[in-house]
């Protein structure tokens, strides 16, 4: 195989890989502001700076993993499984805590 060749074939996957660059930076950035809105709309409605840091942090790691699944989808990796370990995760941290996020709810109704 000569350069030409061994180029003709890799250019789909720097496609690829350019593509999944630029929705990663554009990912980051967007979740970014829009972590940053919802600090903001934390701290006008809400006067607990613990909630507030819990909230942003939420919305963050969500939209972080939601991106990391778009990008593997992009890259050609079957997604599903990827959603039912977050499925699961969720599911046994939602029963571990139970107790402790019954706590935090009716704290925060109050």
């Amino acid at each position: 195989m000569d350069f030409e060749q061994i180029l003709t074939s890799l250019q789909p996957y720097g496609i690829i890989l350019i593509k999944v660059v630029l929705a990663y930076m554009i990912g980051m950035w967007l979740i970014g502001k829009i972590t940053t809105v919802v600090g903001k709309m934390a701290n006008k409605s809400t006067g607990d700076k613990t909630l507030n840091s819990f909230l942003t942090s939420m919305v963050s790691m969500s939209l972080k993993v939601v991106l990391f699944i778009a990008i593997a989808g992009m890259m050609g990796i079957e997604t599903t499984s990827f959603m039912a370990i977050v499925a699961s995760a969720g599911l046994a941290v939602g029963l571990a805590l139970q107790g402790s996020l019954s706590n935090f709810a009716g704290g925060v109704m109050i």
